[in-house]
């Protein structure tokens, strides 16, 4: 009777629908918050970007011979629509930061049960690491994207028999076009190694009739064609796609150093173009709590692919440790295997008593809640206050002044401006051939027969002129 009269509150029976959207409330702030504001300007690698970006021609196919190409592809289609701005170079990374997210909580769905799905979700959306790639206009956010991606579909093909052969080709387009970005392939060798152990997914991939194999497979041949034609004319590209260094020999203890300082230094948290240590302590003994979980429930097909996943991932962070994006996915996955565990330890603790099973929510709803406050924080103080990381983003794109037709920067400078102009109504000029012309602050000095008009600054720079306006001295 307990039970029953609780379940009549309004509150519980809509519980996951108020969960759900105030996830995507959450997330829809976030990234216009983090795309508009925080941190408000470009780094370098945002600048390479747009660099990368704009070289892109099918009439020249060396330029497409890079990593990651979808995504400068995507990036690029966006700049001939809506120009080239602090926004729209962010604005590809936002776009895939909301499927991602929206991506995460489907699959967290399909692999947990709804009250573990929102927690998580909260979470994860809220770290300062999804935040960071999620308005960093780099591909970063690719390393979170493709394996979500890759994983919903396989889990649709496996559990929804309504129109399961389109899922199949739709998961063999994004395993080909996932092949473009550095690791990709990782989660894909997971999934085999699960298909090969694992007899539910052997039995999936049994019932595939040869006609429809083969149709697939020729699908996923036709869209790696153009990247294995890329290799084969820049063979460094496929070292580079499995995430392996280029310079030999490799400083272990190192690398090892490092990794360890990025996820477990509390107590000297840091940021560069990164936040670390990447997760709180909280979440690193969620996610500690999911490990010993997943081992203890090794024969479940999640565990299979994520330990083979895990087991691929390791070697290759030791060996370039720079690629921590990948283990985001994989983290949070394992965050909410932990969750499963603390809460279903207090279930099993009352199992006939409602009152104290939700009783026993609210210290965990609390632990979620200081663990998203505290993301939230760190990310904004980091990305506003801290010196170091604000002086890493430029805003000078922006600053430019109105009327500019020629401009004159530094030789550093030089190719993203030059990209910029592919955009803009000016051009980049290595000397003034009209009466007024800008200059950046690395081009800044005495032009004989000109005179400074203005000067633009940004306070948010520690050298805070950027920009120098010139005009021809009437004789």
């Amino acid at each position: 009777m307990a039970e029953r009269d609780f379940s009549q509150y309004l509150l519980y029976r809509w519980r996951y629908v108020i969960g759900y959207s105030a996830i995507g409330v959450l997330l829809a702030g976030l990234l216009l918050f983090a795309g508009l504001y925080l941190p408000g300007g470009i780094s370098a690698q945002e600048m390479e970007s747009v660099v990368k970006s704009s070289s892109l021609s099918l009439s020249d196919t060396s330029t497409l011979a890079i990593t990651n190409l979808p995504y400068y592809a995507f990036q690029k289609a966006l700049f001939s629509v809506f120009g080239v701005s602090i926004f729209t170079i962010k604005l590809p990374s936002l776009l895939l930061a909301l499927v991602s997210a929206l991506g995460l909580i489907m699959l967290l769905r399909r692999w947990f049960k709804p009250n573990i799905a929102v927690l998580a979700s909260l979470i994860a959306v809220s770290t300062g690491q999804f935040l960071f790639i999620a308005q960093s206009g780099t591909p970063s956010i690719l390393y979170v994207f493709w394996p979500i991606v890759l994983l919903l579909l396989g889990t649709q093909i496996t559990r929804v028999k309504k129109l399961r052969f389109l899922w199949k080709v739709v998961f063999m387009v994004a395993a080909g076009l996932s092949l473009y970005t550095p690791l990709a392939i990782y989660p894909l060798v997971a999934i085999l190694i699960a298909i090969a152990l694992h007899p539910h997914l052997r039995n999936a991939v049994r019932r595939l009739s040869n006609l429809r194999l083969t149709i697939v497979s020729i699908i996923f041949l036709a869209v790696i064609a153009p990247l294995a034609y890329l290799i084969i004319s820049s063979p460094s590209l496929a070292i580079t796609l499995l995430g392996l260094p280029t310079v030999w020999p490799i400083d272990f203890i190192e690398n090892a150093k490092l990794l360890l300082t990025q996820y477990f230094m509390f107590w000297s948290p840091s940021v560069t173009y990164i936040l670390t240590p990447i997760f709180g302590l909280g979440s690193v003994l969620l996610i500690g709590l999911g490990t010993y979980r997943l081992i203890r429930t090794r024969e479940t097909t999640r565990s299979y692919l994520v330990i083979a996943w895990l087991l691929c991932l390791s070697p290759i962070l030791l060996l370039n440790p720079s690629y921590t994006s990948v283990m985001f996915v994989p983290s949070i996955l394992l965050l909410a295997a932990g969750l499963t565990s603390l809460i279903g330890y207090w279930y099993r603790l009352f199992p006939l008593n409602p009152y104290a099973r939700i009783a026993g929510l609210i210290p965990i709803t609390l632990l979620v809640g200081a663990l998203i406050l505290t993301g939230l924080s760190r990310y904004a103080y980091s990305y506003h206050y801290n010196p170091e990381a604000v002086s890493l983003y430029s805003r000078d794109s922006a600053l430019i002044p109105s009327g500019t037709t020629e401009i004159i920067v530094g030789n550093g400078e030089k190719a993203f401006y030059t990209a910029l102009s592919n955009y803009k109504d000016f051009t980049v000029v290595t000397a003034p051939s009209s009466d007024t012309f800008t200059t950046s602050r690395q081009a800044h000095a005495l032009y004989e027969g000109y005179e400074i008009t203005e000067i633009v600054t940004d306070s948010r720079r520690e050298n805070a002129d950027r920009f120098y306006v010139y005009e021809r001295v009437q004789q």
